[in-house]
């Protein structure tokens, strides 16, 4: 009787070890989707500046990040991005 006792025991242990093992993991994947769409809604917003042909172009609304990979893909040969501003003409044109 006693053998019969331990084996249940052994079941009931490795059934509680694997629903915290579950638990653990849908913790870790809950809080990892949440935190990647947190982050870009956290980033500041402002004008990204390229100088390409001596030509000074402006893109608005766009994050630090965006404004690196735009700058690069336009081979820009001077970027600058400035947080939390508009695009800005100096009065020249519209």
């Amino acid at each position: 009787m006693r053998q019969e006792y331990r084996q249940g025991a052994g079941w009931g242990q490795r059934r509680t070890r694997a629903g915290l093992a579950l638990l653990i993991v849908l913790a870790a994947v809950a809080t990892t989707g949440s935190e990647g769409s947190q982050d870009s809604s956290r980033e500041f917003r402002g004008a990204c500046y390229c100088r390409a042909q001596r030509e000074l172009m402006c893109t608005a609304n766009v994050t630090a990040r965006e404004c690196d990979l735009r700058s690069r893909e336009a081979l820009c040969d001077d970027w600058y991005w400035k947080e939390r501003l508009p695009c800005w003409n100096w009065g020249y044109g519209g």
